[in-house]
């Protein structure tokens, strides 16, 4: 992919203000697989979820144990588990009538790489 540079400028010189902040534009494609996944972390309950199936062990929880971390109801959280789910954001194991949740690596790197230049490589 090449580089691309926007240059920044003011109205009344015509200079440079600034550097780019990354030398690779991320491409449609790349923003269109991201998207849905900042959709669905741009709510606090969402986000603090899969901060804390990441930071259980094994980087998976049952819905068990994260009921308890909210004030909210069952039905709530697993509404809002079912969002990261779908996003793909979250892989989920029924184990008896337990529901357990594991966060996908692949896309928190897709969001933590979000502006990291060696990650924006054509797919």
């Amino acid at each position: 992919m090449p580089t691309t540079e926007i240059a920044m400028t003011t109205r009344a010189t015509g200079l440079e203000c600034c550097t780019p902040l990354t030398g690779t534009a991320m491409s449609t494609e790349q923003a269109e697989q991201v998207a849905p996944l900042l959709k669905a972390l741009a709510d606090p309950v969402r986000l603090r979820l899969v901060s804390l199936i990441a930071a259980s062990a094994g980087a998976e929880a049952c819905v068990c144990d994260l009921n308890d971390a909210f004030e909210l109801t069952q039905a709530t959280i697993s509404h809002h588990l079912k969002v990261l789910h779908s996003a793909g954001l979250l892989d989920r194991e029924k184990r008896g009538v337990w529901v357990y949740y594991a966060v996908r690596p692949a896309a928190l790197a897709a969001v933590a790489n979000l502006f990291d230049t060696a990650s924006l490589t054509p797919a």
